[in-house]
């Protein structure tokens, strides 16, 4: 009976242990554009926000435009890591991103060592469009859980 009841609060523990969970999301933004003009950072919020603070159900019979308000939206309180930028005048700089690296690698220790987890890596980029775009960065989202 003992045996019972220590694996039915086992079972327990760690089904309250999953619903617990909570997340972190930590982003690199390097830029892509030309002649190093762009600007490259990890952000890292600071501060938690309410998605259903600022969401709105749009139906058929009530489609009402959502008035959330970006000031209220806005994080005030975050880290920002300046990371360099992947060219540089002469064109691609590998010593730079060798060392977007470091730091973003000292990133995820220091996460690690905070006791999170790192769940998920998803990165996008949004490259030079052709003449006259000067535009580009290099995104990634790492998710962290604990």
């Amino acid at each position: 009976m003992k045996k019972i009841i220590l694996a039915a609060v086992a079972i327990l523990a760690a089904t309250f242990a999953m619903s617990a969970q909570q997340y972190h999301v930590v982003t690199s933004v390097e830029s892509i554009v030309p002649n190093g003009l762009g600007r490259s950072r990890i952000i890292n919020a600071l501060e938690d926000k309410d998605y259903k603070e600022f969401t709105s159900v749009q139906t058929e019979d009530d489609n009402t435009r959502n008035k959330s308000k970006r000031n209220e939206i806005r994080v005030k309180n975050f880290e920002e890591t300046k990371l360099l930028n992947f060219y540089n005048i002469g064109g691609i700089r590998f010593q730079n991103i060798a060392a977007n690296d470091a730091l973003i690698t000292s990133m995820i220790n220091d996460m690690v060592s905070n006791g999170w987890e790192l769940a998920f890596v998803v990165s996008g980029v949004e490259s030079e469009g052709g003449k006259g775009d000067g535009q580009g960065i290099f995104i990634t989202r790492y998710i962290f859980k604990k």
